[in-house]
């Protein structure tokens, strides 16, 4: 990995944080895809160029990222795509993972006085009662049937190219493979990819994957029917039978995306924020956060200040309140988001909040009645329609557990569940697992201004969030947004990446208004995005330092020639 340290934001007299920034943005007028991988964006950009919209770049994107960041997503993993098209249509495609059918409430025994989901043995991490039903292949495969303009063969093309050839090993993914080694060596299959030769592989080795770009083949021929009812889900029900795990292929076949309109809300400037619904949490406790740090002049407050923190720590506090309570999944719990996300509740929260004291706070009451290994990608094209999809195996590798012969790997969502029976997020047969995703699209005065998206699990809505106010409020270009430094508090401590100005300072600031403070080299994971000139038109892609994520932008054009004029030979 790189040594460059992370930006010092410090604010000029005009007010603007011009800082340098690790990495640079690509600029295009015809079309920008951004990812987490420079091999994944390319591979969207190349469809953008084959006559594809921006739904067949991020999905291309998305199975290329199957590919090269193989600890991050999975054709059998969990996610969510937002998408706003030019002809109006909103929607965000739901295709995260559910709770196997045989599962109960009691299937894990809790570790006690464990602050996460701990269960003895890590059952819950790695092996096959990990997993949980995915719904990736689907999703995608929805995503192009309905709203893309390419076959689905050519937007999973790319993707078998990079698994059949190879692609190199970065340092990002070698120190992954050495964090889930012990995982990966009990399972021969992962173990003969990701270990070749058994030795952890090099920086700039080569990794192919050919059975996995065989069944991306079959994918790409067959569809997502090829997984939901066919051979590619039997090989899964078949290696759970076998291993003590769950799922069966009849539950596989049943699996069900959804469709579901996205969370919106006006968070004042003209701005509107369109972010994924539940069961991800993500996109109502950004808007929830925004609208209740509204209360306060977070912009005269300046960012990095330690009042400014400090206001943030709080906000995030509430909001993870709040989704103890009454985040899970839609079809088993009644969610009042619209009271969550109003702009009186917004003001109520932000009036429990002392700016000079950190507090615990609880859930609020309604008025009666009522890890993070993941990725994410957007894509932008010159017509208007604009994507944001974040999509993961949860655990890096996931459940480590490569299903023999198919190249392809399993999640371990269920290590999202709360093993704790009786609690809103228990386990139950069926269950939607709930999220953090929050891959969002902000409009300005009902037109597209930016996109994000992040990873990190649980920190990915306060990261987003964090983005949108240093876009919004503190008036940063979107590189510099979404490089800053960052903060997570979910009531068990304040962390604070070692980059924020005068952080020494800002330290012993917040541990004398009652935090327990630490500082981090970063908190969070990759984040990118595409944000669009108001007047031009032009479509700027970023990504930050926390990941080996790149903007590739197209602009130019096709040559102008009149009419009758007649090319020769070398023209």
């Amino acid at each position: 990995m790189t040594s460059l340290a992370p930006p010092r934001p410090e604010r000029d007299s005009s007010g603007f944080y011009n800082f340098t920034t690790v990495k640079q943005p690509a600029v295009g007028s015809r079309g920008v895809v951004t990812s987490n991988h420079p091999l994944a964006s390319m591979a969207g950009t190349e469809l953008l160029l084959a006559g594809g919209n921006a739904v067949d770049a991020a999905i291309g994107t998305m199975f290329a990222l199957s590919v090269v960041e193989p600890m991050m997503t999975t054709i059998f993993g969990a996610g969510f795509t937002n998408i706003h098209m030019a002809d109006g249509r909103d929607v965000v495609i739901d295709n995260y993972s559910e709770v196997p059918l045989a599962a109960t409430p009691d299937l894990f025994e809790p570790l006690p006085n464990h602050p996460e989901h701990g269960v003895v043995d890590e059952l819950n991490w790695t092996g096959h009662l990990a997993v949980g039903v995915g719904g990736t292949c689907l999703g995608w495969a929805t995503a192009i049937e309905k709203y893309g303009n390419l076959p689905l063969a050519d937007v999973v093309a790319p993707a078998i190219r990079l698994a059949r050839y190879g692609f190199r090993v970065s340092p990002y993914l070698r120190q992954s493979i050495i964090n889930a080694e012990e995982g990966l060596r009990r399972f021969p299959d992962s173990r003969s990819v990701f270990l070749p030769n058994d030795v952890i592989p090099d920086i700039d080795d080569v990794i192919q994957r050919t059975d996995y770009s065989n069944t991306l083949e079959m994918v790409g021929r067959l569809g997502a029917n090829y997984l939901y009812g066919g051979p590619l889900g039997k090989a899964i029900a078949d290696d759970m039978a076998a291993n003590g795990g769950l799922i069966t292929e009849e539950e596989i076949a049943a699996y069900k995306i959804y469709e579901r309109p996205p969370v919106r809300g006006s968070i004042g400037g003209g701005y509107e924020i369109l972010a994924p619904p539940p069961p991800s949490s993500g996109g109502v406790h950004i808007i929830q956060m925004m609208k209740i740090l509204n209360q306060f002049d977070m912009a005269g407050m300046g960012f990095g200040s330690v009042v400014t923190i400090h206001l943030t720590a709080e906000a995030l506090k509430i909001a993870f309140a709040d989704r103890t309570e009454f985040m899970a999944d839609p079809k088993t719990t009644a969610i009042p988001i619209e009271w969550l996300t109003s702009d009186d509740y917004a003001k109520d929260r932000a009036s429990e909040i002392d700016q000079n004291s950190s507090q615990v706070y609880n859930f609020g009451l309604q008025p009666a009645p009522e890890h993070n290994e993941t990725t994410t990608c957007c894509a932008m094209d010159s017509e208007g329609n604009v994507v944001a999809s974040t999509n993961t195996l949860h655990g890096a590798f996931g459940s480590k557990v490569t299903v023999p012969g198919t190249g392809m790997l399993l999640n371990n969502t269920m290590e999202l569940m709360d093993p704790r029976p009786n609690r809103t997020n228990s386990i139950a047969p069926g269950k939607r697992i709930l999220s953090s995703m929050s891959p969002v699209i902000v409009l300005r005065d009902g037109q597209t201004n930016f996109t994000l998206g992040s990873v990190g699990g649980l920190r990915i809505f306060g990261t987003v969030h964090q983005a949108i106010t240093n876009v919004i409020i503190h008036r940063m270009s979107l590189q510099q947004a979404i490089e800053a430094p960052r903060l997570f508090d979910q009531g068990l401590g304040l962390e604070i990446e070692k980059s924020f100005p005068d952080v020494e300072r800002a330290l012993e600031k917040l541990t004398l208004r009652g935090h327990s403070v630490s500082s981090l080299f970063k908190v969070g994971g990759g984040m990118n995005g595409i944000y669009r000139d108001p007047v031009t038109g032009a479509m700027e892609g970023a990504a930050c330092w926390r990941a080996d994520g790149a903007p590739v932008a197209y602009g130019g054009g096709d040559a102008l020639v009149e009419p009758d004029e007649k090319l020769g030979v070398g023209d």
